[in-house]
């Protein structure tokens, strides 16, 4: 092997870095300025703080002296408009042009994500707030509306036949959409090719599918076809029409996000490839393989159309699924908030607020079932790994017992009693 020669302690003595000498630092050059790193500075808060404000006056100004406008939508449209010129206008006194789209592209996100947080706040407060009548009654959760009309007071009927149907509805339509559509997404990022390609075009297409189309089929299939007649059970096929393109395409692309290198590793150790996605693929996207049911979740449970052709109305409890129609939350809203009556109204609201409860609890038990990280146990998983660890201790110890004593004793004591003497075994090494 040849060796690099050393380089002359002339060039060693010139590559050493000079540290600079204790004391005043060099004047930089007056073209440079240093940056401040600091993520928020002052005048940020100032140019938002100005811009809002005098966008809100010159709105005021147009509106009250100057031009016939009128109304609050108009207003703030105009004022937000007028903020976002003030605050490129303030920004560009200091910045650059890339800095000032920047300031004002993350302004825009902000106040897109803003107004979202304060529409859903919204829906939630106003659903509340014109079911707080109909809520705080015990029966509205405990009783049908087999004996309560559109005249009766709020004591009267409730939506317990509603509860019972969403949750069988949405039951059935996981048990028949969640299997399918991990299997699908599995193979269509496992087993690549046309058909795969072709598999993936239909997904992403039936995922704008209107709800009224997939009702119409299960209408057309089960019903008239099949002769099924309306229930549950149907209303579940017609849902489980409009969950699985979801679960399919969002579980395609976290499955996308498994690393390439954990599945080499897994062929390296000479395992297949379902053993691969079963063992490997599957458990590292667990958490977002639980988004994409949560997703398809939360399309399911709140269609009326696809449960109205399927599953019919009807005012009485209805706990079978496959026999007689079967009412749901969304479609009893619909029914209720239908009715002049306030009464009736009222609960309308008061049932979409259970919706939405409903929904939230749904969505707490899927992210503790499959919500953990990767690699990470439960306590009944991290339990029998330990008991496991145990017997493999004890085994490994029982061996090294047998191991002290000597092959020629565990021989003898195995063997039966002969006259013929043990054959000690040959230690010589080879």
């Amino acid at each position: 092997m040849t060796l690099a020669p050393e380089s002359p302690p002339s060039l060693a003595k010139e590559r050493r870095t000079v540290l600079p000498a204790s004391g005043p630092r060099p004047v930089e050059p007056a073209g440079e300025q240093r940056r401040s790193l600091a993520l928020r500075r002052a005048t940020d808060t100032y140019a938002l703080l100005g811009s809002g404000a005098a966008a809100v006056g010159l709105t005021a100004l147009l509106f009250v002296w100057l031009l016939p406008f009128n109304g609050v939508i108009g207003f703030l449209v105009i004022a937000y408009a007028f903020f976002l010129g003030l605050y490129a206008l303030l920004v560009s006194l200091d910045e650059d042009g890339p800095t000032v789209r920047d300031r004002l592209a993350g302004v825009i996100v902000r106040s897109v994500g803003l107004v979202m947080v304060v529409a859903l706040a919204f829906v939630i407060v106003y659903t509340l707030w014109e079911g707080r009548k109909a809520l705080p009654h015990l029966n509205f959760f405990t009783e049908d509306m087999t004996l309560a009309g559109p005249l009766d007071p709020l004591s009267a009927g409730g939506i317990l036949h509603a509860i019972v149907g969403t949750l069988e509805q949405i039951l059935i339509a996981l048990v028949l959409t969640v299997p399918a559509g991990l299997v699908c997404a599995v193979f269509l990022n496992e087993v690549p090719g046309r058909f795969a390609r072709f598999v993936r075009t239909i997904v992403e297409a039936m995922t704008a599918l209107p709800s009224i189309v997939a009702g119409l089929f299960i209408y057309a299939t089960a019903i008239l076809a099949l002769g099924t007649g309306k229930s549950g059970f149907a209303a579940s096929l017609a849902l489980g029409v409009m969950m699985l393109p979801i679960i399919i395409r969002a579980a395609d692309v976290v499955i996308r996000l498994v690393p390439g290198s954990l599945r080499e590793a897994s062929y390296a150790l000479g395992t297949s490839r379902w053993r691969t996605a079963w063992h490997v693929v599957l458990p590292t996207a667990r958490s977002g393989l639980t988004t994409s049911v949560i997703l398809g979740t939360a399309r399911g449970v709140g269609e009326t159309s696809p449960v109205l052709l399927t599953a019919g109305f009807t005012a009485e409890m209805n706990a079978d699924p496959f026999n007689g129609p079967q009412v749901s939350l969304p479609l009893a809203t619909f029914e209720f908030v239908k009715s002049p009556e306030p009464a009736m109204i009222a609960r309308g609201f008061g049932t979409a607020a259970t919706l939405m409860a409903l929904v939230l609890l749904l969505f707490v038990l899927a992210r503790l079932i499959g919500g953990r990280a990767p690699g990470k146990l439960t306590r009944r998983q991290t339990h029998r790994r330990v008991l496991a660890s145990r017997r493999d201790a004890e085994r490994f110890a029982s061996r090294a017992h047998t191991g002290a004593q000597g092959p020629g004793a565990a021989v003898t004591s195995s063997a039966p009693t002969s006259s013929v003497p043990a054959v000690k075994p040959n230690r010589s090494t080879p």
